[in-house]
């Protein structure tokens, strides 16, 4: 059962060396938004060794005995994974309160974390992943399944971190003229996070025409936020290539962009477009689904 709505930062501690990049910048978007933010650890139980079958390969009793000991060593692995995470979540809520967030909640939880997420989705305003660096012998065109899975499965802004923090003094609006884009564009516009901010509203078409007019579509409505410095530009190329370029070119510290708005038959065929984002990109990728 879902619990009730809490509209709270949700930040996936995990551990790995990107897991104080994830707590620091759910700590800045909470404050931001002013809403509180909440720390979680999953336990995810892999399949326990106890179910080997070892019948025929050592006696009977000698199989009883190992058996009891391998549920023991298994009783054990647990309880040091829960004080490994309470340790986790622990660092995390001090290293929040650091940052300025006055009462950050901590949660543990087991299985699996996309369950959990689904689970917490309605409490869920934005949610804050780590990205881990892919390993050299890892194919470069994958992301990691969990990650996706949870992209996917999640119908909220979802921040993926892949670097240090660094506080967001300028941000990218990748707009095509889609309903995610759309999206993207109001909750720019009406959102506390961006105020201040320098805005690049960028849109990658090869009809120059169009791109403009889709500019002038979303300026419109951008423009109308005192607070926000604005800046467009229209660029022509493969659209992961470009707004790379032009993140790394601008020294674009956040990227905002929908995610996954085709079907999965045309994105085998074709490739994602969020995919090339999130292994191209340097700096952090807010998703909108």
């Amino acid at each position: 059962m879902k619990q009730a709505s809490q509209d709270l930062v949700l930040a996936c501690i995990d551990g790995s060396a990107i897991s104080h990049a994830v707590c620091d910048y759910a700590a800045w978007i909470a404050q931001r938004v002013d809403a509180p933010l909440k720390l979680m650890h999953n336990i995810e139980h892999q399949e326990a060794a106890v179910s080997t079958d070892l019948s025929g390969n050592i006696g009977l009793g000698s199989q009883e005995n190992l058996l009891d000991e391998l549920v023991d060593l298994e009783q054990q692995r647990s309880k040091l994974l829960l004080q490994k995470g309470k340790l986790m979540l622990q660092a995390a809520k001090e290293r929040a309160q650091q940052a300025g967030v006055a009462e950050p909640v901590t949660a543990q939880r087991h299985g699996s974390v996309t369950e959990s997420l689904i689970d917490l989705e309605d409490n869920i305003r934005v949610l804050v992943l780590g990205m881990r660096e892919t390993n050299a012998t890892q194919q470069q065109d994958k992301i990691g399944s969990h990650l996706e899975m949870m992209v996917r499965a999640i119908h909220r802004p979802i921040l993926v971190v892949n670097s240090d923090f660094k506080t967001p003094e300028t941000i990218m609006l990748a707009y095509d003229g889609s309903e995610a884009a759309e999206k993207a564009v109001e909750m720019v516009a009406q959102s506390p996070l961006y105020n201040g901010l320098t805005c690049h509203l960028v849109c990658v078409n090869k009809d120059t025409a169009s791109a403009e007019s889709l500019l002038k579509q979303a300026s419109e409505k951008l423009a109308k936020v005192a607070s926000l410095k604005l800046v467009t530009a229209s660029l022509s190329g493969k659209a992961e290539q470009e707004l790379c370029a032009y993140q790394e070119q601008h020294a674009i510290d956040l990227t905002i962009m929908g995610a996954f708005s085709h079907t999965r038959l045309r994105e085998m065929l074709l490739g994602s477009f969020t995919v090339k984002m999130l292994i191209n990109t340097k700096r952090p990728l807010l998703l909108l689904r």
